[in-house]
């Protein structure tokens, strides 16, 4: 594909991709990711990207990783640098006697944009571990995917890369992996180069606008928030250390309001359940914070010309 046009659409330069310091705004790379799917028709973009990971894809953190001398080692790096990689989503380390999982709680709400990242994500994990430990033959126990499956052909490319049981329309984004693996040295580990690594990769993080723009950050509350069904400003502008008075007028200065952003993450994660999720158009409702269903359906149709109902039937049809 001729990758010009579709920066220019998505307003990204070409010369800011050659430099190592320039950062994307979130915004920006969500629409410049869906521009790019849209354009590829590729159900499995995400998945086949991931293919390409290099430590250079992770800034500093792939090469706090590789100075590691175990994948534990590596692993535990993720949560305290991943902000460094980018805004897209945040992870959760679960443990038990025999397990661990990675779970991605992925930020962006965009309703094609969402799974092919996490396809994206997921899969540079597992070729970059692979690497790292100089072992093609390592493989996760399991991978849950929200996203519904791509169909019984497509779904072969995902077990054939990860090699173990995928399973779609699960509650979760997680790879689930044998605790033994933790162990399992990494192929150059430089310890002294990893405490060099660690003190840049923290000054980074000081100097680094966290979640880059107001915005994105509030936008990812809200999300966050309308998982369990609530929408509350005064909770988010306390998150990010404000009070509700104070984020209302740091909106304002941007041009939009608290109600304009929950307005576009309630539509975005709508039409993510309508596409991804066989979920009830009432339980939908509920989930993103409407007291009546009928509220929801009037809102929906006022965005899009339809229903809910007629937006999930078009996607079957």
């Amino acid at each position: 594909m001729d990758i010009g046009p579709i920066l220019a659409a998505a307003r990204l330069s070409p010369t800011l991709l050659t430099s190592d310091d320039g950062r994307v705004d979130g915004d920006a790379f969500q629409h410049f990711i869906h521009l790019l799917c849209h354009e590829s028709d590729n159900p499995i973009l995400g998945l086949e990207t991931g293919d390409f990971v290099q430590p250079g894809s992770y800034s500093v953190l792939g090469y706090i990783t590789m100075s590691c001398a175990t994948l534990g080692e590596a692993v535990a790096c993720i949560t305290p640098f991943e902000k460094l990689v980018g805004d897209m989503g945040i992870t959760h380390i679960t443990t038990d006697d025999d397990q661990i999982g990675l779970v991605w709680r992925c930020a962006y709400t965009d309703p094609t944009v969402r799974p092919q990242l996490v396809d994206n994500v997921f899969a540079s994990w597992i070729n970059y571990a692979r690497w790292l430990a100089d072992n093609q033959t390592a493989c996760p126990v399991r991978v849950n995917l929200e996203r519904r499956s791509p169909g019984a052909e497509q779904e072969q490319a995902y077990t054939e890369r990860w090699r173990c049981p995928v399973h779609f329309e699960a509650g979760e984004n997680a790879v689930f992996m044998d605790r033994r693996l933790l162990s399992m040295p990494l192929r150059q580990p430089d310890s002294t180069l990893r405490k060099t690594l660690e003190t840049h990769a923290q000054n980074q993080l000081t100097t680094l606008d966290t979640d880059t723009a107001l915005t994105t950050r509030v936008k990812h509350g809200i999300q966050q928030q309308l998982l369990h069904g609530i929408t509350r400003q005064d909770v988010i502008a306390e998150q990010i250390g404000m009070t509700s008075r104070t984020l209302q007028r740091k909106l304002s200065q941007e041009g939009v309001s608290y109600q304009k952003l929950l307005d576009e993450v309630r539509q975005a994660m709508a039409e993510d359940y309508l596409t991804n999720s066989q979920l009830p158009i009432p339980d939908i409702a509920l989930r993103l914070g409407f007291s009546e269903t009928t509220s929801f359906h009037r809102k929906f149709k006022s965005n899009t010309g339809r229903t809910p109902g007629e937006f999930r039937q078009e996607l079957v049809g």
